[in-house]
Parts: C-alpha cells; sequence; structure tokens
C-alpha cells in the first residue's frame, strides 16, 4: 500500500517527466495537476511535461516545465494539456515524409534526450500500450512509474480506470434521452459505444440506462436471436427496444463479410431493420465518450493516483504502476498490468444480475420484465 508522503525517506529525485500517451480520457489533467502539485509543494522537485507521449522525447525542445500555475484551473477540464498520441512508440518510429516510412528503434535517444533536459524519472499515464512502452524503457534503464488509464476499463492490474465512470455518465445520458425518441416512435434504437475488446461500457452503461439487449465481445450472439427478443417484447405490449452495442462486438457470420463496411451499429441496425421488419435508427456515440469534464469519482481517483506515482518515485519504486484494490492505492509491478486485458466474466455477477432483471445478450430468447 501506499504510504504517506511524511513517512517516505529523502531520495536523489530532482526533476520529473510526465507523459500522457493513447487515447485521452477525463481525468488526465486532474493526474497531471497533482503529480505536479506533490512533486513540487511536497518534494520541491522541477516537474517536466513531456508534450504527446514518448515524441516529446524525441524532439525534447518541445517538452516544458510544469509549475503550479501552469496547472492551476485543469482539474475540470477533459482532453490533456500535454496532448497525447496512439502512434507514439520509440521502439517502433516512423518518420513522416515522403519517402516510404522506414520503422526504427531510436529508444537509445529517448532516453539519452531525458537525460539532458534532466528528467531522473518519469511517469508515463496510458493504457496497455502506452505501459508496455514504458515497461520497455524500463527495462534499459529508465526510471518510469505508470498510471493506468482508460475508460475502457479494461486493465486487468487495477480493479477501476480513470475515464471510465465519465464515459458512463456520458453513455447512461445518452441512453436516457434515446428511450424517449424510441417510445414515441415505436423503433428499435441502436446505441454504438466504445469497447474494442471488451464490453465494460456497454455492459455497465446498458444496465445503467436502462437497454433491453447488451450486445458486447465477450457473448457471442445472432441476429435471429436479438430479432427474436424483440418479437417477445412486442407480443407483451412492449413496442420499443433500446439495443446497446460495444464497437468491439464479434459479429454474427453473416454479417462478418462488410464488419469494415461502416461502424459495427449501422450493420447490426440494418440486419435487425431486415429481421424484425420494425424501424431502426442507429446512434453512434464515438469520441463523445472521451470528452467532457471529469466525474467527481474521477477527479478523485486520477488525484490518488497522480499523487501515489509521485510517493513511488520518492520511495525508488519504479517499474511499478500504481492501482486500486479494494478501495486502497497500491503498487503492481506494471509487468502485470500489459498483455492481459480485463475481460467481462460472461458468468460474471454483473452479466447474472443484467439477466435476471430481463436484459438479452442476443444469445438466446428472454421476455423483457420491463
Amino acid at each position: 500500500m501506499i504510504v504517506a508522503t511524511h513517512e517516505i525517506p529523502m531520495s536523489d529525485i530532482r526533476c520529473i517527466g510526465i507523459a500522457t500517451g493513447g487515447g485521452d480520457a477525463p481525468g488526465l489533467n486532474a493526474v497531471i495537476r497533482a503529480a505536479t502539485k506533490a512533486a513540487i509543494l511536497e518534494h520541491q522537485w522541477k516537474v517536466i511535461g513531456i508534450p504527446d507521449g514518448f515524441d516529446g522525447l524525441i524532439w525534447p525542445e518541445r517538452s516544458f516545465e510544469l509549475t503550479l500555475d501552469r496547472v492551476s484551473g485543469i482539474l475540470p477540464r477533459g482532453g490533456t494539456i500535454l496532448g497525447t498520441t496512439n502512434r507514439g512508440n520509440p521502439f517502433s518510429f516512423k518518420a513522416k515524409g515522403n519517402e516510404p516510412a522506414v520503422v526504427r528503434d531510436i529508444s537509445d535517444q529517448v532516453i539519452a534526450n531525458s537525460k539532458k533536459l534532466g528528467i531522473d524519472a518519469i511517469i508515463t499515464i496510458g493504457g496497455d500500450g502506452s505501459q508496455k512502452i514504458g515497461y520497455e524503457l524500463f527495462k534499459r534503464g529508465m526510471k518510469i512509474v505508470g498510471v493506468p488509464k482508460t475508460i475502457d476499463n479494461d486493465l486487468s492490474a487495477t480493479e477501476i480506470t480513470f475515464g471510465f465512470d465519465t464515459a458512463l455518465h456520458t453513455v447512461t445520458d445518452a441512453i436516457d434521452k434515446i428511450h424517449t425518441t424510441a417510445a414515441s416512435h415505436h423503433r428499435v434504437m441502436v446505441v454504438e459505444v466504445m469497447g474494442r475488446d471488451c464490453g465494460w461500457i456497454a455492459l455497465a452503461g446498458g444496465v445503467a440506462g436502462g437497454a433491453h439487449v447488451i450486445l458486447i465481445p465477450e457473448i457471442p450472439f445472432t441476429i435471429k436471436g436479438v430479432c427474436d427478443f424483440i418479437a417477445k417484447r412486442e407480443l407483451s405490449g412492449r413496442d420499443f427496444t433500446i439495443v446497446v452495442v460495444a464497437e468491439g462486438v464479434k459479429t454474427p457470420p453473416e454479417l462478418k463479410e462488410n464488419r469494415r463496411a461502416s461502424p459495427v451499429g449501422n450493420l447490426i441496425g440494418d440486419a435487425i431493420a431486415a429481421g424484425s421488419n420494425k424501424e431502426v435508427r442507429v446512434s453512434v456515440l464515438g469520441h463523445i465518450q472521451r470528452g467532457g469534464s471529469p466525474s467527481p469519482f474521477d477527479r478523485v481517483l486520477a488525484t490518488r493516483f497522480g499523487v501515489a506515482a509521485v510517493d513511488l518515485i520518492a520511495k525508488g519504486q519504479f517499474g511499478k504502476m500504481v492501482a486500486i484494490h479494494a478501495d486502497s492505492v497500491v503498487a503492481v509491478d506494471i509487468v502485470r498490468a500489459i498483455g492481459q486485458l480485463k475481460s467481462v466474466r460472461p458468468d460474471g455477477e454483473l452479466v447474472r444480475t443484467a439477466r435476471a432483471i430481463g436484459i438479452a445478450f442476443g444469445d438466446e430468447v428472454r421476455a423483457s420484465a420491463e
């Protein structure tokens, strides 16, 4: 467990860097703010902001000092004041230009540039991909501490990631609004949400929003199963249906040949329209789920993570990532956090809860309790 800062021994750290990588998430600025303030106020360290993931160490002249004034007022802001990228990998760097891309390993240059900037340790805030890069740099001698970030909530080493709660608020609000128009027009409404590999947003958002069908990557489904469920709702007097679809859902064989033609929500919506003879409308929420001001929960969690990451640096515990276990902030090895996603268990408690209240997953025919 992370101990209080007054119990931490003196360290030889004088300057730290902070980088945000991968897709943006509500709460990134809260981590930056907390880590910067803790580093300056508790340890009198200098803090360097590394722009656009590790790209800021490929071009170190872009990096800049983070001061108390610079992080003032950023707590409620979405996005990241440092910028981010999901393509910046120093182990697989592709130079921009007119010539054919040549992939190079420039990790030694990145490490050297961090030393030129006087950076003693780096907090890398990101998901699975960013933590993998951080871990490889750690193995090559860079002092790295990780902070988990993904709205998908699919990192296995922590019970929850910041950004997930805010994304759920966005999804739930959208489903709430879609309910009224679906009921008014007696339609099937398909809502596509994020979740490339795991269905946490679709599952939790669908339960919170009162969806009738939830389709996630972890549970195979058929269009017939969905249409049969819609038909049973019609027979019971329910003349509208809300279907929540995770973007990474595994489509049935009859749709796979068109998988890349358009968003999966549109493909499933068209198939449901053909199979159910119902009027169907599709809403793809897309990147709206990444934006906006972080929820109070995410602000607090991100702040806890930022302070805990600074504490780990002060204690010399590198190659670690902060995480939440049983509502306590703990340190785990970064290697535990990468390479294995935290998927929804088809027989897990939340899926069983959803089934118990009549939500269908397209794998069987159930009458809705609503």
